[in-house]
């Protein structure tokens, strides 16, 4: 079909953001800040490669996804702790902030409760930003590799490492129900150290060798009580494939922190979300 004789008038438009984050309300990144400069650890976990653990923070602690061996990028599921209903909710979250996530900005929870999980209080890996190819790291634009669409993508290929598979696993083993029925508990993540994009040419989603190296971490704030469940991806830093067995991984660790008594006086969990959808038409 051939261009309208206005064709270039119309992409000229300037866009307008759908959701001018100046209006959310702000967390108070002064108090995490001086909350989280002492710290005492509670707990830890090891992620080993190709596999996942859930771990538990309640709300006014720390914790921070650690590389620890090797570049290495995670898939990472939040819960509410006590209604695992109340889940992340990556595609509000980008609606928020931008496909990339990293200090400052939050980890959004679903309908209807609509509110902070989890406030990112330190990235080491801040300094990327955006790449020349529009590439960034944190991404909460890809779902997580799952064997579904590894089976399209490989002609009936089964692998039962993917991201999803290893979630499912952790999280039906951790609560003790079938398979069957922690699937759909397990969401779209945030793609922790993973470095990815759109292509400008064809808006295609791609990834590129993280960045991350040992030692990087992101550190993030509880604002509820929170169920983790992270999988150390099977594609390790996915600079060419992540649903693979050749691709060289490693582990990924969880620390848990809580904050000096009185650190965070004044500070309360955030509400759940104020409408009332009863009371409409």
């Amino acid at each position: 079909m051939s261009e309208p004789s206005d064709a270039d008038s119309r992409r000229a438009i300037a866009p307008v953001i759908c959701y001018p984050p100046e209006t959310l309300t702000q967390p108070d990144m002064a108090l995490f800040t001086a909350a989280g400069q002492s710290l005492t650890k509670t707990d830890e976990v090891l992620v080993p490669p190709r596999e996942a653990r859930v771990f538990s923070v309640p709300a006014g602690h720390f914790f921070r996804i650690i590389s620890v061996e090797g570049s290495q990028v995670g898939d990472l599921n939040l819960h509410h702790l006590h209604d695992l209903t109340e889940r992340f909710y990556s595609g509000k979250t980008r609606a928020l902030h931008g496909t990339h996530i990293t200090t400052g900005q939050r980890m959004w929870s679903s309908f209807p409760h609509l509110r902070p999980m989890a406030t990112i209080t330190h990235d080491t890996l801040g300094w990327y930003g955006i790449d020349a190819f529009g590439g960034s790291v944190h991404d909460v634009i890809g779902t997580r590799c799952d064997p579904y669409t590894h089976a399209l993508l490989s002609d009936g290929g089964q692998y039962h490492h993917c991201c999803h598979s290893n979630l499912i696993r952790a999280l039906s083993d951790h609560i003790g129900v079938p398979r069957a029925e922690a699937e759909p508990l397990v969401h779209d993540v945030l793609n922790v150290f993973m470095c990815t994009g759109f292509t400008r040419d064809t808006g295609q989603y791609f990834m590129k060798a993280s960045p991350v190296r040992p030692g990087d971490y992101l550190e993030f704030f509880a604002e509820i009580d929170l169920l983790g469940n992270l999988s150390a991806c099977p594609g390790g830093d996915c600079s060419s494939e992540h649903s693979s067995d050749e691709a060289n991984c490693h582990p990924l660790l969880v620390e848990i922190f809580a904050p000096q008594p009185g650190a965070l006086d004044g500070w309360e969990p955030p509400a759940v979300n104020a409408y009332d959808g009863t009371h409409g038409p």
